[in-house]
């Protein structure tokens, strides 16, 4: 019974993530702010729509589960803006470091340290199945941006390498979905929501 208590906590807490907004903006609702709940969803829909683009031997089962739960630490640290400067986005990680032992250590064994593990692989972003999660993550703000004449990146000036850069886990994990981002990100400059830095 007390395995069964520490889950439901741990459940109760992830309503947190639905009060974290993100830099995205909705065109559907107002063009209001993101929050981080609604994020991990899309995402985990969009790679299984997307999974016959992801490279051979990606276990979309594990990149499901590792998209449902990357964001979860933001219930402590917070969203950072994907552009803010490296000092930032340095300090971020290690607050996330901390909210990922706190939160997933609500759960009891073997579910605390599996958990963490899986969201220490997404982090790393070293196998295959992290790499296409990681892609997921990346290429849905593009697709948001896309649709609302820049969105994000107009509002914050941000430049065509900036978004390169950022979606570079396609070029392996999901090379069509990679020259389709190519091809985006172009768009988006010639229509001046992408700052071209040559």
């Amino acid at each position: 019974m007390q395995n069964l208590e520490q889950q439901i906590q741990f459940i109760i807490e992830l309503d947190q993530l639905k009060a974290v907004y993100r830099k995205a903006l909705i065109k559907a609702d107002n063009n209001r702010y993101e929050n981080s709940a609604e994020h991990s969803w899309h995402i985990t829909l969009a790679s299984h729509i997307l999974a016959p683009y992801a490279s051979p031997g990606v276990d979309i089962n594990r990149v499901n589960q590792m998209l449902l739960i990357h964001d979860i630490v933001e219930i402590d640290a917070g969203d950072t803006f994907a552009f803010a400067n490296h000092d930032v986005l340095g300090q971020q990680s290690e607050k996330e470091q901390l909210a990922a032992k706190r939160i997933f250590g609500l759960l009891p064994e073997p579910q605390a340290s599996t958990y963490l593990s899986l969201w220490m692989e997404f982090e790393e972003s070293i196998t295959l199945d992290a790499q296409f999660a990681k892609a997921m993550d990346r290429i849905m703000p593009l697709i948001q941006n896309m649709q609302n004449q820049g969105g994000s990146w107009a509002q914050n000036n941000v430049s065509k390498q900036q978004v390169i850069k950022r979606n570079q886990y396609l070029e392996h994990a999901a090379p069509q979905l990679w020259q389709y981002a190519l091809s985006q990100i172009e768009l988006a400059t010639e229509r001046g929501w992408l700052r071209d830095q040559s």
